[in-house]
C-alpha cells in the first residue's frame, strides 16, 4: 500500500509559528535561562541530596564513616554502586579529614559529580552531516518519545531546515494522530500509512522520498515496545535492517528515549534497545518528576551510549542540550556560577 503524506504549511502565517521562531541556536548549545529550568526540574532530586549533604557532611572532619553516608546516598539518588563510589573517592582526595562549610562541600561534591559525567556528555548534532540526515527514536509506551520528536522537529524547523517527520508507530491510530498535531505545530512535512501497517516500509518511503524532496532531516517515530518482548523488537531490528540496505550508515542517529521516573528500570531498557537498534544516544525525559535524577549516569553506564539531551517539563523549551556541569551543579542545589 503506498504511503499517504500530508504535508504542514511552511510559512510564516502558520497558527504555531511563533512558537517555532522562539527556538534560535538549536540543541547545539543551551538556550538562556536554561539552568534555571533544570535546577527548577531537579528539585525534587537537589533537595533530597542537599539535605543530606548539609546534614552529614559540613562542619566537621570527615571520616570513613561519612564517606560511606555519602556513597549511600548517591546510590539512592540511583547513580549507580560501581560510579557512587568513584564520585566518594574524588571527594574524598578533596575533602577528607578536613573542615567545611556547606558551600565548599556542595562544590566539591559537583566537581567529583561532573568529572563522572562528563565522558557521557554528547551533543546530538542533525544538521552537521548527511542530507538527509536520518534518526530513529526508540523508546518504551509512555517515555515521552513522540513528544521529544516533535520538540526537536520544532526547534529544527527555527532554525529554518526543512524536516519531514515519519508515523513509524503504525500499532496506534492516536500515536498517528499525536505526531500529525506535531507535524503542524512545527510545519513539518509527514508521512504516515493506516494503522498496522509496515514500519520498515515506512521508513523506507519516507528517506525515499526525503532525498527525491531535497530534505534536510527526517525523523522517524517507532511504536513504543516494551524491552522484554521479543516479537516487537525484532520487528524495531527489521526497521535498522531495512534503513541499512537503502545506506549502511543509516539511520545516522538512533536515540533512545527514556523515562526518568522509571529509576533502575531504565538500565535493562539502555542495555537492550542499544543491542538491538544501534542506540547512539540517550534522551532522559521527565526529570522533573523524580528525587533519583542519578539514574541518568547509571543508565548511560548501561547502555554504553552518551547522553544528549535532558527534559525537564512539557515546554519546547525544556529539552535542551546534556551539560555535565551544569547537570551536576543543579544535582546538588548549586547555582549556575562555577567557582
Amino acid at each position: 500500500m503506498k504511503a499517504a503524506m500530508t504535508v504542514s504549511p511552511d510559512s510564516s502565517d502558520h497558527d504555531d509559528a511563533p512558537i517555532v521562531a522562539a527556538l534560535p541556536g538549536g540543541f547545539g548549545r543551551q538556550k538562556p535561562g536554561w539552568f534555571q529550568r533544570l535546577s527548577q526540574g531537579l528539585g525534587k532530586s537537589s533537595a533530597r541530596l542537599a539535605e543530606q549533604v548539609a546534614s552529614v557532611l559540613t562542619k566537621k572532619r570527615l571520616d570513613q564513616k561519612d564517606l560511606d553516608d555519602l556513597e549511600d546516598m548517591l546510590i539512592e539518588a540511583d547513580i549507580g554502586a560501581a560510579a557512587a563510589a568513584r564520585i566518594t573517592a574524588a571527594f574524598a582526595r578533596a575533602r577528607f579529614e578536613r573542615e567545611a562549610d556547606e558551600a565548599e562541600v556542595k562544590e566539591c561534591l559537583a566537581d567529583a559529580i561532573a568529572s563522572e559525567l562528563r565522558p557521557h556528555e554528547a551533543r546530538f548534532e542533525p544538521l552537521g552531516g548527511a542530507k538527509p540526515y536520518v534518526v530513529l527514536f526508540v523508546g518504551v509506551n509512555g517515555s515521552g518519545k513522540t513528544t521529544t520528536l516533535g520538540k526537536i522537529a520544532a526547534d529544527l524547523h527555527g532554525r529554518g531546515a526543512r524536516v519531514l517527520i515519519a508515523a513509524g508507530d503504525t500499532f496506534r491510530a492516536a500515536a498517528i494522530e499525536q505526531l500529525q498535531v506535531w507535524a503542524d505545530r512545527s510545519c513539518a512535512a509527514f508521512i504516515s500509512r493506516p494503522p498496522g501497517a509496515d514500519a520498515a516500509g515506512l521508513a523506507f518511503d519516507a528517506v525515499a522520498r526525503a532525498r527525491a524532496e531535497d530534505f534536510d532531516v527526517v525523523l522517524i517515530d517507532t511504536a513504543g515496545r516494551l524491552q522484554n518482548k521479543s516479537g516487537l523488537m525484532d520487528e524495531l531490528a527489521k526497521v535498522v535492517r531495512v534503513l541499512k540496505k537503502m545506506d549502511p550508515s543509516l539511520p545516522h542517529e538512533t536515540l533512545l528515549v527514556l523515562d526518568a521516573t522509571v529509576g533502575r528500570n531504565a538500565l535493562s531498557q539502555a542495555e537492550i534497545f542499544g543491542r538491538t537498534a544501534g542506540v547512539t544516544g540517550l534522551v532522559m525525559t521527565k526529570l522533573d518528576g523524580t528525587a533519583r535524577g542519578g539514574v541518568l549516569l547509571a543508565a548511560a553506564e548501561a547502555g554504553g551510549v552518551p547522553i544528549k539531551l535532558v527534559g525537564v517539563g512539557e515546554g519546547i523549551d525544556d529539552l535542551q542540550p546534556f551539560d555535565a556541569t551544569a547537570f551536576a551543579r543543579s544535582l546538588v542545589g548549586l547555582d549556575e556560577t562555577v567557582a
